[in-house]
C-alpha cells in the first residue's frame, strides 16, 4: 500500500506581491512546512505496518564471506527477517559502463551487487540487513550478526598507488579533463619569473543535514520509493532495471530533501537494500542510514595531488601555465573529476598544459560533491597565482586583472557568451576595501591579520526539462519532477511562470518532486534552474498565444521524453550540448575577498570578514540566490579549514566516519558574508540564467590560504589549514 502525499507548494498566501516578480527577494515556499514540521522527508512517511531496517557492514576492505551467523539476530524480539546474500532475491547486475544514450546509467553509485555476492569489495560494504518492527530492535539485532571472512590483498593507500596512475578518461558530458595550447613546458623554462607548487587536498565525505534514507513499499510488481534524491528520473530507471520491472511501475517521491551536495545524485546501497527488504518481507520498510553508515556506503570527493607551475614576464603577464593532477576512483565505481578545468579559462595564458591521471583503489567510489573538480583545482591555481604576485612584488588583485581573457577562451579561442569576472573582481575589491591592503600582513595584539583574494569559475550545463503548464481561468499550475533541496527552486520557478504569463505570483501553483510528474532535470551541475527556464519560456509563450486566441482553460506540455522517446531526447540533449560547446564558452564567475586572524601562539585561524561578488547571469530571486552563494562559501570554509576524511592506509577504513570527528563549519566558524551579484543576464541562456549552486565554493580554499600567507608568511599547500601547518609563523 502506498500513501499519496499532498502535492507540495500548491499556492502561496495571497499577501505575496503581484506584478513583475523575477529578481525580488521572496520567501521560500517550502520554508513554512519545513520549519513547522509538516514537511515529510523520506524517513517520515507513516505507512501501515511500517517496518524498520538496519545494515550490517563488512569489517574488511577485500575478501570472501565464508559464513554468516544470523541466529542471535533472528531470535531478538521484534525481528521480522535477516537478509543476506544467501537468501536475498537475485537482481539484475548493476550497469558497469556508461551509455551516452541513457544517462541514467550514471545512477549506479557502485558496481557492487549488494546482497547478491559473497565478495567484499570495500570496508563498510553492507553485507546483511535486519528488518524489525522498531528501529531499535533492528539496530541491536544487526550488531548480533557474526561474519567470517577470508581476507584478500587490498590497495587503499592513495600516495603509494600514485606511480601506477593512468591517464584519466572523460565523460560524454561536462568539462574536459585535459587540454593544451602552445608549448607550456618550453615557455615555463624560458620565463623570467616562475612559481612551481605541489599541493594536495584530502578526501571529503558528504554530511548533509538529512542522512540518506529510503522508505520503500511494494504493491505486487509496483514499487514506490520515498527518497531524498537529486535525480528522480535516474533513481526510477535504475531501480526498474535492477528489479526487472517497467520504469512506469516505479514511483519515486522526493518532495523534500534535507540537503544534498552531489551525494544524493546516484543510487547507493541503502536505497537498493531498502527495496530488497520491502520485497522480501512484504511490508513497507524504512531504512535510514546512521552518520557512520553514510560515510561508509556513500561516495565521497576524491583526494587530489596537484602540480601548478606558472611562468610570467617581469611585468606580471603570464606566459605559461601547467596544471597536472592525480585523483582516485574506486575499483567498483567512480568517475573522473575535472580538477584541471579551471586552467582552461581563468587566465589568458598563451601556453597552457592541463593533464589528469587516476588511480583505482579498494575504496568506496568517489562521486559528485559541490563543484567537483573546480572546488579543489581552484585551490591549486589560485594559490600559485598568489605566490606569483608575491614573487613579482605586485598586488595579487592586479595580477589577476591584467591576465583576464578578453572575449575568447585561451584554449580553442571560442567566444565567451558572457564574461564579467573582471567586473566582479573590481566590485568585490571596492566593497571589501582592498585598496587599503598593506603589502604585508599586520599584527593586532596577539593576532596576525591577513587579506586574501581568489577567483571562481564554474561551467554552464543544461539538461532536458519536461513541464506541463495548466491554465484554469487565470490560475496557473506548473508540473515537473524537479528537485527542491532547500535552495528555493519552487519559489524561483513560480516567479518565472508568473512573469512569463504576466499574472500575479499568488495565482501560480507548482507541483514537483514526484516521478508521476513530467521528467524534470537533475539537480546537479548548477543546471536545474537554467534547464527549467528554457522549458518554462516555451510553455509560457505557447500559453500566451492561446490566451490571445480566447482560451481560458487548457494545458501546454513541453517535451515528451519518456518511454520510447527517451533515447531520442537524450540524443537531442547531447547534440545540443556538443554544438553549444563548440560555438560558445559559458560559465558563472566570481571573486572572493577575505580577512583572517591567526593566533600568534597557537596558529588558530579564524575567518573574520568575507565579501564575494558573482556573475551568475540573471538573478531570479535575490534572497534565495544570495543564500545559495553564501552556503557554498560556508561549505568552502570547511574545505579550507576543517574537513578531511582520515583513511587507515593499511585497511581502508575511515577513521572519522561521523560528525564527532569529521568537522564541518559551525556558526562560530562563519563570519558575516556579504554577497554581491551583478544580475547581468547572459544573452545566450534562457531568461539570462547561468547558475548559482556551485560557483561560490570555487576559490574559497585558496582565498583563505592566500590570506593566511599574507598574515603569517607561511604558504599552506595541503588542505585543510590546520594549526600544525600554519606554524612556524612570521615574526
Amino acid at each position: 500500500m502506498t500513501i499519496t502525499p499532498a502535492r507540495p507548494d500548491i499556492r502561496p498566501t495571497p499577501t505575496k506581491p503581484t506584478g513583475p516578480v523575477m529578481g525580488q527577494p521572496l520567501d521560500r515556499r517550502d520554508g513554512v512546512p519545513k520549519t513547522t514540521g509538516t514537511a515529510h522527508f523520506s524517513a517520515e512517511y507513516d505507512l501501515p505496518e511500517l517496518a524498520y531496517a538496519a545494515l550490517v557492514h563488512a569489517s574488511i576492505s577485500r575478501g570472501t564471506i565464508t559464513a554468516i551467523d544470523t541466529t542471535a539476530a533472528f531470535a531478538h524480539d521484534g525481528v521480522i527477517d535477516v537478509i543476506t546474500h544467501l537468501n536475498a532475491p537475485k537482481l539484475k547486475s548493476p550497469p558497469k559502463t556508461l551509455n551516452p544514450l541513457d544517462l541514467s546509467t550514471m545512477a549506479a553509485g557502485s558496481t557492487i551487487s549488494f546482497l547478491n555476492t559473497d565478495q567484499v569489495f570495500v570496508d563498510g560494504q553492507p553485507i546483511a540487513v535486519v528488518v524489525a518492527d522498531t528501529l531499535e530492535a533492528a539496530a541491536y539485532a544487526a550488531s548480533l550478526v557474526k561474519v567470517d571472512y577470508v581476507p584478500l590483498p587490498v590497495s587503499v593507500d592513495f600516495d603509494a598507488a600514485m606511480p601506477a596512475a593512468k591517464p584519466a578518461k572523460g565523460l560524454p558530458v561536462g568539462p574536459p579533463l585535459g587540454g593544451h595550447t602552445g608549448d607550456a613546458k618550453a615557455a615555463f623554462a624560458a620565463a623570467a619569473v616562475t612559481v612551481d607548487l605541489q599541493l594536495s587536498t584530502p578526501q571529503h565525505n558528504h554530511n548533509a543535514l538529512e542522512p540518506h534514507a529510503t522508505t520503500a513499499v511494494w504493491d505486487n510488481d509496483r514499487l514506490t520509493v520515498y527518497e531524498g534524491s537529486q535525480n528522480i528520473e535516474w533513481t526510477q530507471k535504475y531501480l526498474a532495471k535492477r528489479f526487472k520491472v517497467p520504469a512506469t511501475h516505479v514511483r519515486v517521491v522526493s518532495q523534500y530533501v534535507g540537503g544534498a551536495f552531489g551525494g544524493k545524485t546516484q543510487v547507493w546501497a541503502g536505497t537498493l537494500i531498502a527495496c530488497i527488504a520491502a520485497k522480501v518481507t512484504g511490508r513497507p520498510v524504512c531504512l535510514a542510514l546512521t552518520r557512520e553508515g553514510v560515510n561508509r556506503t556513500v561516495g565521497a570527493r576524491t583526494a587530489t595531488r596537484q602540480r601548478v607551475a606558472i611562468g610570467a614576464d617581469s611585468s606580471g603577464r603570464m606566459t605559461a601555465l601547467i596544471h597536472t593532477a592525480i585523483t582516485r576512483t574506486g575499483k567498483v565505481g567512480g568517475g573522473p573529476e575535472h580538477v584541471t578545468a579551471c586552467a582552461h579559462d581563468l587566465y589568458d595564458v598563451p601556453n597552457i598544459l592541463a593533464q589528469q591521471r587516476t588511480v583505482e583503489l579498494d575504496l568506496m567510489p568517489n562521486t559528485f560533491m559541490r563543484a567537483p573538480g573546480e572546488s579543489t583545482g581552484s585551490f591549486g591555481i589560485e594559490s600559485a597565482v598568489d605566490e606569483l604576485a608575491i614573487s613579482l612584488g605586485m598586488d595579487p588583485l592586479e595580477v589577476r586583472l591584467m591576465n583576464q581573457p578578453d572575449d575568447r577562451s585561451p584554449i580553442g579561442h571560442k567566444p565567451y557568451s558572457h564574461r564579467r569576472l573582471a567586473t566582479a573582481l573590481r566590485r568585490g575589491a571596492d566593497l571589501f576595501g582592498w585598496s587599503q591592503r598593506p603589502a604585508g600582513g599586520t599584527q593586532d595584539g596577539n593576532e596576525f591579520v591577513g587579506w586574501g583574494v581568489a577567483c571562481a569559475i564554474h561551467p554552464v550545463i543544461r539538461m532536458i526539462a519536461n513541464v506541463e503548464l495548466q491554465l484554469d481561468n487565470g490560475q496557473a499550475t506548473l508540473r515537473s519532477a524537479f528537485h527542491e533541496m532547500g535552495m528555493g527552486s519552487a519559489t524561483a520557478v513560480a516567479q518565472m511562470v508568473a512573469d512569463g504569463l504576466q499574472i500575479p505570483y499568488a495565482d501560480v501553483a507548482i507541483e514537483y518532486g514526484d516521478s508521476a510528474l513530467p521528467n524534470g532535470p537533475g539537480a546537479g551541475g548548477s543546471a536545474q534552474t537554467a534547464s527549467l527556464a528554457a522549458s518554462i519560456e516555451r510553455a509560457c509563450e505557447q500559453a500566451r498565444k492561446r490566451i490571445g486566441d480566447g482560451e481560458t482553460s487548457f494545458s501546454v506540455k513541453i517535451g515528451a521524453d519518456s518511454g520510447a522517446r527517451s533515447v531520442p531526447g537524450q540524443l537531442r540533449m547531447m547534440k545540443h550540448m556538443a554544438l553549444d560547446e563548440r560555438r560558445l564558452k559559458k560559465a558563472a564567475t566570481g571573486a572572493h575577498f577575505c580577512e583572517v586572524r591567526v593566533d600568534a601562539d597557537t596558529g588558530e585561524v579564524r575567518v573574520t570578514r568575507w565579501v564575494a561578488s558573482f556573475d551568475i547571469g540573471r538573478v531570479i530571486n535575490a534572497k534565495t540566490a544570495a543564500s545559495q552563494l553564501r552556503g557554498g562559501i560556508v561549505m568552502g570554509l570547511g574545505l579550507a579549514l576543517t574537513e578531511q576524511t582520515l583513511i587507515d592506509s593499511r585497511t581502508g577504513r575511515i577513521m572519522n566516519a561521523g560528525l564527532g570527528d569529521y568537522h564541518v563549519p559551525v556558526h562560530a566558524d562563519v563570519p558575516r558574508i556579504e554577497i554581491d551579484m551583478l544580475d547581468d543576464p547572459d544573452p545566450a541562456m534562457p531568461m539570462g540564467v547561468v547558475g548559482a549552486g556551485e560557483v561560490s565554493i570555487v576559490g574559497v580554499g585558496a582565498a583563505v590560504a592566500n590570506a593566511v600567507r599574507h598574515a603569517t608568511g607561511t604558504r599552506v599547500l595541503d588542505l585543510p589549514i590546520t594549526l600544525d601547518k600554519v606554524l612556524p609563523r612570521r615574526g
